[in-house]
């Protein structure tokens, strides 16, 4: 069940989880991909202040139905893949950009959100068929983002598949990463993986399965 009090209790338990590892100021975001407009509801009466959404189509029907019970999310973060032309139609509704990784993604941003506020997401895998910038290119993609007078606050990457222990070094690059380009957000960890990020320095968990439990399968 997804209503406001069992998310609430399941929110309570991953501040828990990352308080037991010594995490202080770690920011939740509540990926709510797959799930109803209801249980963005619930979510954002619950407490779940930052809301995050992969898929264009589906954040913009959700966007919609919420505007039309006068009920907004704070902050929404994107954050899956994005093609240049879904840009304009998210332009008024996306507060954070976290999945930026090229530069004609940043070129139309500027375009149609000047000084946006954006986060470069880092291939942690370095297998070319993820998404995501290289890590070796991510200090010149930094540089030029910011040229175009974007607000780059941070990098973002997401651990493989496996156990979490197997993350432990791509997130120790990605810190690495934030703290050499100067930045301050480092968007790593996942429900799985969240305690081993938290401990490599991560400032912002993307937690989905944690909050909702399994994403419905779609017909």
């Amino acid at each position: 069940m997804n209503d406001a009090a069992s998310i609430s209790r399941r929110l309570a338990q991953v501040r828990e989880r990352i308080s037991a590892v010594g995490g202080h100021n770690v920011r939740i975001v509540a990926v709510t991909k797959g799930h109803s407009t209801e249980t963005v509801e619930s979510a954002i009466a619950a407490g779940c202040s930052d809301i995050a959404e992969s898929y264009a189509q589906e954040l913009l029907h959700k966007n919609q139905a919420l505007t039309e019970y006068g009920r907004t999310p704070a902050r929404v973060h994107f954050v899956g893949g994005l093609q240049s032309n879904k840009i304009r139609r998210l332009a008024s509704i996306v507060d954070v950009w976290q999945s930026i990784d090229r530069l004609d993604l940043g070129e139309e941003l500027a375009r149609r959100c000047p000084f946006a506020e954006v986060m470069v997401q880092v291939n942690l895998s370095g297998d070319a068929h993820k998404r995501g910038c290289s890590a070796s290119a991510t200090p010149e993609l930094v540089q030029r983002l910011r040229g175009l007078e974007l607000s780059v606050v941070g990098l973002m990457g997401i651990g493989p598949m496996g156990e979490p222990e197997d993350a432990r070094t791509g997130f120790a690059q990605l810190r690495g990463l934030v703290d050499q380009l100067g930045l301050v957000e480092c968007s790593m960890g996942m429900t799985a993986d969240l305690e081993v990020a938290v401990q490599e320095g991560s400032t912002m968990v993307r937690i989905g399965t944690g909050l909702f439990g399994p994403r419905p399968q779609r017909n």
